[in-house]
């Protein structure tokens, strides 16, 4: 597996990968284009030949330079149970425009569970805490039928450097290409 930026030509490709994701909240193509392009430096685009595979959007807030704030992770279903979640996140982490992270924010509806165990995951891989409260709510920020979004904080963690053990060893410098799923790494 490949794991890159985005670029405008993956754009239509994410948004079809988050529409069998559920439950995943659909952006429009034209959200997805800007992601590609404006926000790729914080985004990942993961790829087994030519198909996309993986997905994350993410941004770093202005106000918040120490923060990375994950927007949505999906996963092919010819992927799920590798792991590539947590390989995702740590890969970005390792990235020239993460550098100075020490919190990943992120909104989580109760119901998810493959993202709750996925950001514990990651908060015990960092050896940092995890905190969660209700942010955007039902009823007041979304129309009927979207539950809350629990805003879930990691951090304060130190600052990945050098090797890591869960991208496989590489430097912050070095292209990610993973060919084989790594045995024995538990991501969640």
């Amino acid at each position: 597996m490949e794991f890159s930026s985005p670029t405008a030509d993956d754009g239509l490709a994410v948004h079809r990968l988050i529409a069998a994701c559920p439950p995943l909240d659909q952006n429009s193509v034209y959200c997805n284009l800007l992601q590609c392009t404006h926000f790729a430096d914080t985004c990942v685009a993961v790829k087994r030949g030519a198909e996309l595979v993986g997905w994350i959007s993410a941004y770093r807030p202005p106000q918040e330079p120490d923060v990375l704030f994950v927007w949505q992770v999906a996963v092919g279903e010819s992927a799920r149970g590798l792991g590539l979640a947590g390989q995702m996140i740590d890969h970005l982490l390792q990235r020239p425009a993460c550098q100075g992270v020490t919190q990943i924010k992120t909104t989580i509806t109760p119901d998810n569970g493959a993202s709750w165990g996925l950001f514990k995951g990651v908060a015990r891989r960092l050896s940092g805490p995890l905190s969660d409260a209700p942010w955007f709510l039902k009823g007041d920020h979304f129309p009927p039928g979207h539950e809350t979004e629990h805003l879930v904080v990691i951090g304060p963690f130190e600052p990945p450097s050098g090797p890591s053990t869960e991208t496989g060893g590489l430097a912050a410098d070095t292209p990610f290409t993973d060919p084989t799923p790594r045995k024995g790494v538990q991501y969640v």
